[in-house]
This record gives C-alpha cells, sequence and structure tokens, in this order.
C-alpha cells in the first residue's frame, strides 16, 4: 500500500497519538532517497551542511543560495516524508517583507514543506507569525540556537537555573501561540524537555533533550559516523561509514597501482577482426 506524502496536520496528529516523531537531516538527492525509502517523518535541510558538508566552523556563513540548492536536490528525493528547510541566519531577522519572501523561496523555488528558524524574542516572534499569515508552516527552535551561540555564551547547555528554564518554557509557549507546528529543542534538560512537551499542544523534537519530547532528531553525517570533526554528547554513533568508506577507497587505490582493476569483469571488448581493421 503506498504511503500518503506526510503534511504538517500529520506531524501535529502524532503528537495526540503519542506516536513518537522521527526527524533526520539530509543535503543531496541520495541520502534523500534513503531516509524516505525507510519512512523517515521529517527530512530536514540543515544549516549545518555548514559544517559537515561545506567544512565551515559555524553555520552563519551559510547562504540563502547554498541552502536554496541543497533543499531542492533533497525534494528530488522526497516522496513521503515532510520536508523541512533551515533559514539561514540574516535570511530571516531584517524585516517581515524580507522575511516572507525568503520563506516563500523555500516551497516556491526549492519544494519544502515547511520552513524553520532559531529563536523567540519579540522580533523573531513577529516573523514567526507574519510567515504564518502568509500561509507558510513554521517549526520553531529555541534552547542552544547555533545561529547565535556567541550570544548565548558558546556551544552548552541552556536553561540549567529556574530563570533560565522558565524563560525556555515561556519562548515555546510564545512560538506556539505564534504559530509554529512543531519546536526543537537543543541542548535542554531532559527534566525541563519533559515539563514543556506536556504544556504545550505541539509536539517537540528534542537533539540532547532527553527521550520525553515527542520526537528526536539528529544530523545524519554524526549518526552515520561521518563526520570526524567534533561530536556533540547528544550523538549517538549508530555506525562507523567512516572506516568502511576508507576501507573501500584504499582496496581501489592498491588495485589501480596493481592494474588489478579494472578487470576483465569491468571492462569492455572488441571482436578481435575488428580491432585488425583498425
Amino acid at each position: 500500500m503506498k504511503k500518503n506524502k506526510l503534511t504538517v496536520l500529520d506531524i501535529i496528529k502524532k503528537k495526540a497519538q503519542n506516536q513518537k516523531i522521527s526527524m533526520l537531516t539530509a543535503y543531496d538527492y541520495p541520502m534523500a532517497c534513503l531516509l524516505d525509502d525507510i519512512g523517515i517523518d521529517i527530512v530536514l535541510v540543515g544549516d549545518s551542511l555548514g559544517n559537515v558538508v561545506l567544512g565551515q566552523d559555524s553555520t552563519i556563513s551559510v547562504t540563502m543560495e547554498q541552502m536554496l540548492h541543497h533543499t531542492q536536490a533533497v525534494k528530488n528525493g522526497i516522496k513521503k516524508a515532510l520536508l523541512v528547510a533551515d533559514m539561514p541566519f540574516m535570511s530571516y531577522n531584517v524585516s517581515i517583507e524580507q522575511t516572507i519572501i525568503n520563506a516563500g523561496r523555500f516551497l516556491k523555488q526549492a519544494g519544502a514543506d515547511a520552513i524553520k528558524l532559531e529563536g523567540a524574542n519579540s522580533r523573531i516572534l513577529q516573523m514567526v507569525k507574519a510567515v504564518v499569515e502568509a500561509g507558510i508552516p513554521v517549526m520553531g527552535h529555541i534552547g542552544l540556537t547555533p545561529q547565535t551561540a556567541g550570544a548565548l555564551g558558546g556551544f552548552k547547555v541552556q536553561g540549567k537555573d529556574a530563570n533560565a528554564a522558565k524563560q525556555i518554557l515561556e519562548n515555546a509557549l510564545a512560538l506556539e501561540k505564534a504559530g509554529c507546528f512543531s519546536i526543537v529543542f537543543e541542548c535542554i534538560p531532559d527534566a525541563l524537555a519533559a515539563l514543556i512537551t506536556q504544556r504545550l499542544s505541539i509536539p517537540t523534537i528534542g537533539i540532547g533533550a532527553g527521550p520525553k519530547c515527542d520526537g528526536q532528531v539528529l544530523v545524519t553525517p554524526d549518526l552515520l559516523g561521518l563526520n570526524q570533526r567534533f561530536t556533540p554528547k547528544f550523538v549517538k554513533k549508530y555506525a562507523d561509514l567512516s572506516a568502511i568508506i576508507k576501507k573501500a577507497i584504499s582496496e581501489f587505490v592498491q588495485e589501480v597501482n596493481e592494474e588489478k582493476f579494472p578487470d576483465k569483469q569491468h571492462s569492455f571488448t572488441i571482436k578481435p577482426e575488428e580491432l585488425n581493421d583498425l
């Protein structure tokens, strides 16, 4: 039986039905196909591509054009999952008009189903409300927000004292009121994430936020052991593909050097008489 394309309403219903939500990142067509084939609920084209694809030190330098390019590629591999794209730094921080235009490009030009943006200050809440009113679904993101990590004191757990935890709770409630259909919690205490998840009617998706969120997300290259740079504490490596890939490539190089590849099985032939005529 063919599975229908998931919608924002389907994701919201999963919380009501106490069904967990799975979400992983993709940045290209092959990975999108794999994730979609196994039934991932949400595929996120994250601005984490700056780190894991482009080799940059942060997500800040990722551009709209880069995000649109990768979202288009991922879209081509998605038939069932909900496709969400990150709004990159400064694409939603200047004006409401610019924010709506940029958000609309992700849907109209790149084929995303929704966008995700970070933060919940008064300005961001204005942007969320305006984008939602324009008919574009928005996923929120609070706790550790990588685009503004410097202002938060670096990449560290947020909400560890009562005042900070209260602010995160208030941010979550404000994002829900502004119209977000779900919220990512990054690097907050598990008990705080559980408490807020109970308070919200929209789904919460955790990354370093404990098991009681309505769903979980990881950066796929981290999960697969492909990212050989820094690995956060919350990442569980389900495979070590880096070692497998290195072994395969080493064998290729060795066989090329020893003229073992290509062999007869991987070569094409010409009839001897044709070769003689040549």
